[in-house]
């Protein structure tokens, strides 16, 4: 038995922050600029009382809906979000309830960012592979846009709100369908992109609440980071970049991607971009990216992709999959 991907879906809240509104708050900014530096035009938002479990159970919604997946067949949530409901408890215990799914389910939360699809993918694989679960729900929130102060235009033209639900499930097959995998973690880099307040080390309102991004830092972490995975993921698997059908990178800013896609050498017709109409969703960025891809004819069946996630953390992985 070997895990697979048998559905991805997606959900953005109703709310927009387009490039003229940014303009109408930073001047100096046009909106023009902004699609030709990042490549985004737009970004959802939540709306006031708006959480993470809303749009995960939205997407997760739209999975069930477009897809042989039921609520009683699930017997494993597991959620990627850096912006939960509550301290405590779990966001997915949450999510299990207003699914109804069984309650002889296993479900937890994933703390990660942008790195969390390749993590949840290999927890997935793990639970799948070793009789654990038989369907795994693996869903990817954020509502960054809670942290965003209003003022730093460096992050709010960035980030958009998003959710994903992935499917994931045991088949018979030769050949792995997910996998292999390559980590990273350094937390020497952990203050280049941080909300300070809100857990034990600075309580009770004490510290920055905002979420913090040195750019520079990061895109230096990427170029360096990014790179040394593709080619790890690659000799690991026994392949070389010829062999891959399409790359699928976190959606981080257009300026990003097509620096590291240049870098690679990677033809730019295997390379995927989604995120000119949702920003960076961060953990979601990757399924929403498969799920335009599907769509559009881009990720086909039967064809080998390799997901890089990277951010946060600093955190980083890579994986292949068989469409």
């Amino acid at each position: 038995m070997t895990a697979e991907i048998k559905s991805v879906a997606y959900a953005l809240p109703d709310s927009i922050l387009d490039n003229q509104a940014l303009e109408a708050l930073f001047p100096e900014w046009p909106a023009a600029s902004i699609e030709q530096k990042i490549g985004i035009v737009k970004r959802h938002v939540v709306g006031a009382g708006q959480c993470a479990s809303d749009l995960a159970v939205a997407a997760a919604r739209k999975l069930f809906d477009s897809s042989d997946l039921k609520p009683e067949a699930v017997d494993y949530i597991l959620l990627c979000t850096q912006s939960p409901d509550y301290l405590l408890p779990t966001t997915a215990c949450l999510i299990q309830q207003r699914l109804g799914v069984p309650v002889s389910c296993g479900a937890l939360d994933i703390n990660l960012g942008c790195s969390g699809y390749i993590y949840g993918l290999g927890l997935a694989k793990g639970l799948i592979e070793t009789g654990q679960a038989r369907n795994v729900l693996l869903l990817m929130a954020e509502t960054y846009s809670r942290y965003l102060e209003a003022g730093d235009k460096n992050v709010r033209t960035v980030f958009g709100d998003g959710a994903a639900a992935t499917w994931v499930a045991g088949a018979e097959a030769d050949q792995p369908r997910i996998g292999p995998f390559v980590y990273g973690t350094d937390g020497t880099g952990a203050r280049h992109l941080m909300i300070e307040a809100g857990g034990a080390r600075t309580p009770g309102g004490q510290g920055d609440a905002f979420l913090r991004m040195n750019g520079p830092a990061i895109f230096s972490f990427t170029l360096r980071a990014v790179p040394e995975a593709v080619d790890r993921l690659l000799q690991t698997a026994g392949l070389d970049a010829g062999q891959i059908d399409l790359f699928v990178f976190h959606q981080a800013n257009q300026f990003m991607l097509e620096t590291l896609r240049e870098k690679l050498r990677i033809p730019r017709g295997k390379f995927l971009y989604a995120l000119r109409e949702t920003g960076n969703t961060v953990s979601a960025s990757i399924p929403i990216a498969l799920a335009e891809g599907q769509a559009r004819g881009q990720l086909k069946p039967g064809m080998r992709a390799m997901l890089v996630g990277f951010g946060v953390g600093l955190s980083w992985g890579a994986c292949l999959v068989r469409w």
